[in-house]
């Protein structure tokens, strides 16, 4: 498992400006991003060099932060590569809360984050089917 922070953020005009603005004056660097929204709020999900420090400097600066577990999986960067991991771990009754993509590069791997309902079967089950996880250090390195 990585870590990964969520930060909820203002779901109005230039909040989020704002909030990066304060990422890169306190030098934290966003290696990946995800956002949802609702009506009130958008919910920043990413990767970032010392998850733990930059929560507590994000909470610092009057955000709500927090750090959680996920996984950085690679799949086949080709059509149905994803298909073919999630289904192996639906067969294994792993669901999954939420995914987003890191990074591709055409003809090669994916890297994918996903948090599992279940986080032991997920890694048991990824590591039956060969699929590689990356460690917190080769994401940090990335």
């Amino acid at each position: 498992m990585i870590k990964q922070i969520s930060v909820f953020v203002d779901n109005t005009p230039g909040s989020l400006a704002q909030f990066t603005r304060m990422l890169g004056e306190k030098r934290i660097d966003m290696i990946s991003l995800s956002i949802a929204d609702t009506a009130n709020f958008g919910i920043l999900r990413g990767l970032v060099r010392n998850p733990e420090q930059a929560a507590m400097q994000i909470s610092a600066a009057g955000y709500t932060a927090c750090v959680s577990d996920v996984l950085a999986v690679e799949v086949p960067d080709r059509p149905g590569g994803l298909s073919e991991v999630l289904q192996k771990l639906s067969e294994n009754g792993v669901g999954i809360e939420y995914l987003y993509s890191f990074m591709r590069a055409a003809g090669r791997q994916a890297l994918i984050i996903l948090r599992p309902d279940d986080e032991e079967r997920a890694r048991q089950t990824l590591s039956a089917c060969g699929v590689r996880m990356l460690t917190q250090e080769e994401v940090e390195s990335l």
